[in-house]
């Protein structure tokens, strides 16, 4: 069962409950290094500094091939945040995991706004954002899921 919905300017949720235990989903979810894999409009990674459950790192979007900093608070095995610090986008990223009767729901929260000259392509990368989290749900769960099966 697939929810989309945007809720006011630069808020987007979606959710997604994939057939298997929480611990399976975070296994997935909490590889930071792998993120490019899952979420498309995340072209590269590199980490900068960790701190136990934290990590500042730099990624580069696909929105024009521009740079972000992120501040990342893992929460084991419910969240991750991902808090834009620097870059054309500002606001957070927050994956959550519950359980439920089927298995795990993944949500994601966008709440971000775009800076800059960028605040005119809002609407179309909102649009681009949406979609690619859809997508990047789907590939998560398509990878717990075929790990289930081995």
């Amino acid at each position: 069962m697939y929810c989309h919905t945007i809720k006011a300017m630069g808020v987007i949720e979606s959710t997604v409950t994939v057939d298997a235990q929480v611990s399976d989903v975070w296994d997935v979810v909490s590889d930071l290094d792998a993120e490019p894999k899952f979420w498309k409009g995340t072209k590269s990674v590199r980490n900068i500094s960790f701190d136990d459950n934290y990590v500042q790192r730099e990624i580069v979007i696909a929105f024009r091939d521009k740079k972000c900093i992120q501040e990342v608070v893992l929460d084991p095995p419910r969240s991750i945040k991902a808090k834009f610090t620097d870059g054309i986008i500002k606001g957070t990223k927050t994956i959550s995991l519950e359980p439920v009767t089927d298995g795990c729901k993944i949500t994601v929260i966008w709440d971000i706004r775009l800076g800059g000259m960028a605040g005119m392509f809002s609407g179309m990368v909102k649009g681009h954002i949406k979609k690619g989290t859809k997508q990047a749900l789907d590939l998560i769960k398509e990878e717990v899921e075929s790990r289930r099966s081995r």
